[in-house]
This record gives structure tokens, C-alpha cells and sequence, in this order.
């Protein structure tokens, strides 16, 4: 039953350095979701980032000015990089990436599908691979946790290897902004990849999607141009749960992709069809 609250203020509570980063993960979406869940019911608005789909408020700043300040003080030598502006070299070689809020839009019109979201990453080659993902659904009170030396568990409870189907018979989530269907050259691989799925999920909130991926309640997501805080969380448990999540550069663009690896593979070759040379 999903968790009734009452719009009064919320003070997230201060965490202990002796978590371990599994613990510490799943505690800080869970109070930054729920400090969000509140804000909202007191009230927000949202402003404009590059797009009227593209908002923020001052709950996602909230949110992640409390990661932000429990890792300071519980992790101070790990790097911080957050969707709102949060930033912290790493003097360990691992760096937090936090995303407050995944899927503002939603947020603010009132709808359960978004979420807290949290990795902790590496550096390799200047590019961050995740190591752990946290993401919490505060409305639906679910949380994924998994990573590479943490099975993928939903509220607790170990989640099963996901099961390969063929793309045609695969559900796949995905997003792209309409201004980008008017760019061939973005337009082509989106829509060769689509028209192979068996049905198609455009729901708003990437991180909320690839957790599902994860859990098997969806098959397949991609996306291009993907941030890291989109990216990675979802990416972890992804990987925890057997799958891949990988990259693919066509026609100037990146793509992201996560699933089983057979249809994770189908994809990639959908799209390489609508390279252009």
C-alpha cells in the first residue's frame, strides 16, 4: 500500500558515516524522494530550463542540497556531480551522481511517475561507470537497489535474472523531444529502433523506466544524448540484473540502450541502419 503523507514540513534525517554505500544509497533517495513528495504537497512551481517540458523547482534544488550535504559529511572524499548544479572533485576516484528529481515535468503536474535517483561511478578514461544505483519511487513506495557487487533487490527482496526475448516481442521505453523528430539525422535511428519493438513506452521519467527494465516489467529502453544522472542509476541495476547498458555513437549522436543482451543487440543494429556516412 503505497504511504499516506500529510503536506507538513520534512526534515530528512542526518545519516551515518558507517553506512556502507548500499545503505547509504538507499537511504538518501529515500529521504530526498520523500522531502521532495512533501514540498509538492505544500505547494511548488516549476521554472523553465531549456524547454517548457524541461522545468525545475525548488524541491529538486532541496533534494539535492540535503545528498549533497550528508555526503559531504559522510563520504568527504568522494566527488559529487548533481543535475542542479552540485559539484565536488573526487579525491578517491569515485564521485556520487545525484538527480533529485527524474522527471520534473511529471512532478509538477502531478503525477506518481518519477523519482529520486543516486550512483556512485568510477573514472575510467575520464568517463564515470557506475558502481551502485539507488532510485526511489516515493508515490508508488518503491526503491531498486543494485550494482555490481549488490544484487538488484526492490524494496528488500532479490529481484530475478532478466529473461532475453526478441525486440518484435519486446515492450521498449524510450523518449525524444519533438523538436528532435525534425532532425533526420536523429529521426532515422529513433525510429528504425521503435518500429522493431513489439510496443512502445514513452512515460517521462528515464530512471523510473530503466529501474523497470531492471525488474523485468519492461524489456528494453534507449535514448540519446543521455546525462549522467539519467543515466547511471538506471544503468547499475540494469547491469545488476544481467543486463547491459551500453553506448552507441550514430550520426554525431549518442545512444543509450539497456536490456537483455539480445535485444539490447537488435537495437543497436535497427539503428546502425539508419547510419549515415
Amino acid at each position: 500500500m503505497t504511504p499516506q503523507l500529510t503536506p507538513s514540513a520534512y526534515e530528512p534525517r542526518d545519516l551515518e558515516a558507517s553506512l556502507s554505500d548500499a545503505e547509504l544509497a538507499s537511504a538518501l533517495v529515500r529521504e530526498a524522494g520523500t522531502l521532495a513528495w512533501r514540498m509538492r504537497q505544500g505547494g511548488l512551481s516549476g521554472e523553465r530550463k531549456t524547454n517548457v517540458a524541461d522545468v525545475v523547482t525548488a524541491a529538486d534544488r532541496a533534494a539535492e542540497a540535503y545528498v549533497l550535504a550528508q555526503l559531504r559529511r559522510c563520504r568527504p572524499l568522494d566527488g559529487v556531480l548533481g543535475e542542479e548544479g552540485s559539484s565536488k572533485p573526487s579525491e578517491s576516484g569515485r564521485t556520487w551522481v545525484i538527480d533529485p528529481v527524474d522527471g520534473t515535468y511529471n512532478f509538477l503536474r502531478g503525477s506518481s511517475y518519477w523519482c529520486s535517483a543516486l550512483a556512485l561511478a568510477t573514472d575510467y578514461d575520464g568517463v564515470l561507470a557506475p558502481l551502485l544505483g539507488a532510485v526511489f519511487q516515493p508515490e508508488e513506495d518503491k526503491l531498486w537497489l543494485g550494482g555490481t557487487d549488490v544484487p538488484l533487490t526492490l524494496n528488500g527482496a532479490a529481484l530475478p535474472s532478466l529473461k532475453d526475448r526478441p525486440l518484435n516481442e519486446s515492450s521498449a521505453a524510450t523518449y525524444i523531444h519533438p523538436d528532435w523528430l525534425q532532425d533526420p539525422m536523429c529521426a532515422m535511428p529513433w525510429h528504425a529502433a521503435a518500429v522493431g519493438a513489439a510496443s512502445l513506452r514513452m512515460l517521462g521519467s528515464g530512471s523510473c523506466d530503466l529501474s523497470r527494465v531492471a525488474q523485468g516489467e519492461l524489456d528494453v529502453w534507449f535514448q540519446h544524448s543521455c546525462p549522467d544522472w539519467d543515466w547511471l542509476p538506471g544503468a547499475a541495476l540494469v547491469r545488476a540484473a544481467g543486463g547491459v547498458a551500453t553506448t552507441l555513437r550514430i550520426n554525431g549522436l549518442s545512444w543509450f540502450l539497456a536490456g537483455p543482451a539480445g535485444a539490447v543487440g537488435e537495437l543497436k543494429r535497427a539503428m546502425d541502419s539508419a547510419r549515415v556516412s
